[in-house]
């Protein structure tokens, strides 16, 4: 992760942003993200990997088509010379103008239901978006040599994908455009106004939708600490019930391996641990 003096000089030198308060937002699976304040506004900022570049302004401009739905997302600021983004030796930043509001707590059930409400109508209002950036999901690789050093995380990736690969032949499958790191940090509710809302879309693709709600169930501890958040989910969202509750423990397991194949590609032991843990209680 960059310091703050790499990040204050971006924000300087492309958007002629000059922060007076930066507080790092809780780390997320793709990216890292900062609050920042800078004169009389409120903005996030969003690292994403390096070769991602053509997702991120992806989702940035479906955050441009959610607004213009009435749906509360944070709003891209160009930078300097235009762009929606700024590419650096550690990715690309974006920034966009703060959506107010606290963010959510993904074990309050009550919260629960304002993030699968939301996740759901963004899901449903990205029906028939289009952008050159967005890229067609992939699953992982279960040959890919990194694996070798986890030898059961291979056999894993391999159960995730095969099973995928079975629902996504046999099965009829909604699919659309994808968050892909729907946690609950990225909402927020205003308790002035009862209003909720995303912080940012992120690095999108197309995929099945299912996908998004499987991560957010990840981030909330599972499917029975996920129920609220699903049953917001399924009265706003575009998939059924009867596709969601069939497909979810298939998808749930992907995105643990996902997890897991993402932490020995980066090193990060204590993302490796939790997911492991979240896939040995599946029954791996």
């Amino acid at each position: 992760m960059p310091d703050d003096e790499l990040l204050e000089s971006t924000l300087r030198a492309q958007w002629h942003l000059v922060p007076a308060e930066i507080t790092a937002l809780p780390d997320v699976l793709m990216s890292h993200g900062w609050e920042v304040t800078a004169g009389s506004e409120r903005y996030v900022v969003r690292l994403t990997e390096t070769g991602c570049r053509q997702p991120v302004e992806a989702g940035l401009a479906a955050a441009e088509h959610l607004r213009g739905r009435d749906i509360a997302v944070g709003e891209p600021v160009r930078t300097l010379s235009g762009g929606l983004t700024a590419q650096t030796e550690h990715g690309a930043f974006a920034v966009l103008r703060r959506v107010p509001g606290r963010r959510l707590d993904g074990a309050d059930p009550i919260d629960q239901q304002f993030w699968g409400d939301r996740l759901g109508a963004a899901h449903r209002a990205l029906q028939g978006f289009h952008h050159p950036g967005l890229r067609p999901w992939q699953l992982l690789d279960p040959d890919a040599p990194h694996l070798a050093g986890e030898p059961w995380l291979r056999a894993v990736v391999l159960d995730a994908v095969t099973a995928v690969t079975r629902v996504t032949v046999t099965d009829r499958l909604t699919y659309g455009v994808l968050h892909g790191d729907p946690a609950p940090d990225v909402f927020v509710v205003d308790p002035g106004t009862g209003r909720a809302g995303l912080l940012d879309c992120g690095a999108s693709g197309l995929g099945p939708l299912v996908y998004d709600v499987a991560a957010a169930v990840a981030y909330a501890g599972g499917l029975s600490q996920g129920a609220e958040l699903i049953d917001g989910y399924v009265a706003a969202g575009p998939v059924g019930a009867d596709e969601l509750y069939a497909v979810l423990p298939v998808l749930l397991k992907l995105r643990w391996a996902v997890q897991a194949d993402r932490a020995v590609r980066l090193g990060l032991p204590e993302t490796l641990r939790s997911a492991k843990a979240a896939l040995d209680a599946m029954g791996q």
